[in-house]
Parts: C-alpha cells; structure tokens; sequence
C-alpha cells in the first residue's frame, strides 16, 4: 500500500520547480483522509496550485470538500463519459465540470473555463532509469489508439494506468 508519506517523498524533488500539482487517478476521494493529509503537507512545502479530478460529482462530496477547505483551489468533477463529447479545456469529457474553490484557483483556472484549443492537448512525458514511460496530460479522444498503432508497428509495448486497474496483463500495442 501506497502511504502519504511514499508519495511525498516521490514529489520532493519536483515540488520547488513546480507551479501546481495535479491530483488524479484512481479516485482521490475514495481516499479523504490520505488526500487530506497529502494536500495539508503539499500546502506546507509550496504555493503551488492544487487541481483535483474526481469522477463524483460536487454534490456528493461537499462533506470531505468542506474538510479540505483551502486546499485544493479547483476541482475537475463528474465521470469521464466516453460518449460525451470532448471540446472544453482540461475536460476529458464536456459532462465534467470545473469547479473554482479558492482565489488562487480563480487566479490560474478561471481561463479554462472555455472551449479547448489545440495548444490544450499536450503532455509531459518522464522516464526512469528503467525506461519505463509516463504520460501526464489531456489526451484527445483517439491520441492513444494512434499512439498504440504508432508503437506497434515499432515492435514496441504498451501498458497504461486503464490496464493496470483492469489487471490486464502487459501487451503488445493492438493486442
């Protein structure tokens, strides 16, 4: 099991040069206390900005919000809904909303609340020393059907976060 203080200490180093940090994956808050605990210590480390995705909807975590009062600045909230179209900025789906909870998150993410443009979709990508990949961004809708075409055709793999919770075991792109 992954503690607070593991994913800390996996951050330290980023955290001077960072202007904000993103919380997603899995569901944070399934997890309130650890990610309550997490955000109090990131706060005390950094004035970076804190986004937060969840798939609930605002409503239905107001309790735990109100509990994290100041520190997360905004919300992307409701599920990812493949069906749903994907034209506003920082949405993987245009039923998510972007949800601003403090001045600091109004300062950095009121101009999101807009359709996404082209300059939107981009990612970071970060390696370790095994040559393991991650990807960190917005993908378009089809971004990571072409990736896996791309790096089939290479002879390489691909294994991603869906995968992973999934239990499927790796495989070679298009398998």
């Amino acid at each position: 099991m992954t503690t607070v203080e593991d994913v800390l200490f996996a951050i330290a180093q980023w955290l001077p040069e960072s202007d904000g940090v993103t919380v997603s994956g899995g569901e944070p808050f399934d997890q309130p206390e650890a990610l309550r605990d997490l955000l109090r210590e990131i706060r005390l480390r950094t004035n970076a900005d804190v986004l937060v995705f969840s798939g609930y909807p605002i409503e239905k975590i107001t309790d735990q919000l109100d509990d994290m009062a100041g520190l997360i600045d905004a919300l992307i909230s409701d599920p990812y809904s493949i069906e749903a179209l994907q034209t506003l900025a920082l949405r993987g789906s245009d039923n998510q909303r972007l949800n601003i909870l403090t001045p600091l998150g109004n300062a950095k993410f009121s101009s999101y609340q807009r359709e996404a443009v082209s300059s939107d979709r981009k990612f970071d990508l970060m390696m370790d020393d095994t040559g393991q990949v991650w990807m960190a961004g917005i993908p378009g809708r089809d971004d990571f059907k072409r990736l896996t075409e791309i790096l089939s055709a290479q002879d390489h793999k691909i294994f991603t976060t869906q995968d992973r919770s999934a239990g499927t075991p790796r495989r070679k792109a298009n398998d």
